[in-house]
């Protein structure tokens, strides 16, 4: 145990444990042109600590939100599993909750519109909002209201003003990237209408730990969460969760249901604690669950550097699908570059042309795998692994075989 002079984002208590410490990395969003690759990079270190009082999991704000996000490299709409994930969930809140044409749904880090377009096309009122200028750009040239800013409690006194308090607010997978985490919270209460309905997404903190997923550990992430820690939060500002599902999205994730804690219209949902005690069960209240969880990020990062360097010495071709965040972080921390890696391939445009940063390995379309016919297709975003090896089964016709690094190193 170690003072560090860090207080927790949520409680303010010290923070003196360490949950995984990944080195130094660029943002894994910075993607480099061509002109550039030779010129230093800024790096930050990609050390993550738990709360040993609330048992956040949280990484330090050493780069503002608008660096990040304000020019942003991903495109929700791009994964036709995404895709397919909002438009269910669109039928199934209109099927559960009843929201029709007479209540305003807003989506908070609402992206290109890919899950607002399917309440648009219910004539239900919809607002996105969206801090990224270029891909709120695009959801407005598809007719989705979008405003351009970061959500805060001020944004949300801002839309009060205005009458535009919520039947439903959206949040898929941006509670994790807001480093003011009461700020954020307290913005929800404030815009929720009093029998209004919160529901917010985020990858689950048991299953990060149970598979290994520390890849999806990196900048743009401040927090992770288990729902042992959410209840906590939002019971605090005066939120209370009323269920929660366990959904398979980005490796294993939450979808859980909010409300005002004074409206008695909703009762909580058994779901809730049943979940609760699994987690408890699992060890998400012993400080010694989260220390020990190095020891299999090391154990999984030998193994990968061994198949990279058994592959290339023996003369096989590697390529990467998805030039994916989660990606980043374990090419660099796994120290696996341009020297095991002929290039990455990516569906986004946004991203072909470009290299992926700190290792410099360069972004091309997926048609190049055709012309180059690599030994083995190394699938980055192993969350969407189905979707991708059935895009790509052609390359079993050279013998080609996929290759998925998370949980374990696996050959398929």
């Amino acid at each position: 145990m170690i003072t560090l002079g860090l207080n927790c984002r949520f409680c303010n208590k010290p923070l003196t444990n360490i949950f995984v410490d990944l080195g130094i990395t660029p943002l894994s969003n910075s993607f480099l042109k061509k002109e550039i690759i030779h010129n230093s990079e800024k790096k930050y270190p990609l050390c993550t600590y738990v709360c040993s009082s609330c048992f956040l999991v949280q990484l330090p704000e050493f780069e503002k939100p608008e660096n990040i996000f304000e020019e942003y490299a991903y495109f929700s709409s791009y994964s036709s599993t995404w895709l397919h994930h909002a438009q269910d969930y669109v039928n199934m809140m209109i099927k559960k909750f009843g929201f029709d044409e007479k209540k305003l749904v807003i989506e908070i880090a609402s992206n290109d519109g890919y899950l607002l377009q399917f309440f648009k096309e219910k004539d239900i009122p919809i607002l996105g909002i969206e801090p990224a200028v270029n891909v709120a750009k695009v959801a407005k040239e598809k007719g989705i209201p979008t405003i351009t800013k970061f959500f805060s409690a001020d944004t949300a006194e801002e839309l009060k003003s205005e009458d535009k308090k919520a039947d439903l607010i959206i949040g898929n997978n941006v509670l994790a990237h807001v480093p003011n985490l009461n700020d954020f919270v307290k913005g929800l209460k404030i815009l929720l209408k009093p029998t209004g309905i919160i529901t917010l997404e985020f990858p689950h903190l048991l299953q990060l730990i149970q598979k290994n997923q520390f890849d999806t550990i990196y900048h743009e992430h401040f927090s992770y969460f288990s729902l042992i820690t959410a209840k906590k939060i939002f019971s605090f500002h005066g939120l209370t969760i009323f269920d929660v599902e366990e959904i398979p999205t980005h490796g294993g994730s939450l979808r859980i249901y909010v409300k005002h804690s004074e409206y008695e219209g909703i009762s909580v949902n058994q779901t809730v604690n049943i979940l609760l005690e699994k987690e408890k069960l699992f060890g998400l209240e012993n400080i010694s669950t989260y220390t020990d969880f190095i020891k299999n990020v090391e154990r999984v990062k030998k193994k990968l550097y061994e198949f990279f360097k058994d592959s290339k010495n023996s003369g096989k071709k590697i390529v990467c699908y998805g030039a994916a965040a989660k990606g980043n972080t374990l090419l660099n921390y796994c120290g696996i570059g341009n020297n095991f890696i002929d290039y990455v391939v990516d569906q986004n445009p946004y991203k072909q042309g470009l290299y992926l940063p700190g290792t410099h390995i360069p972004i091309k379309s997926p048609d190049e795998i055709q012309n180059t016919k690599p030994d083995y297709l190394v699938i980055i975003p192993w969350n969407l692994k189905d979707e991708i090896i059935e895009q790509m089964k052609y390359i079993r016709d050279w013998g080609g075989k996929f290759v998925i690094p998370i949980p374990e190193v696996s050959i398929l």
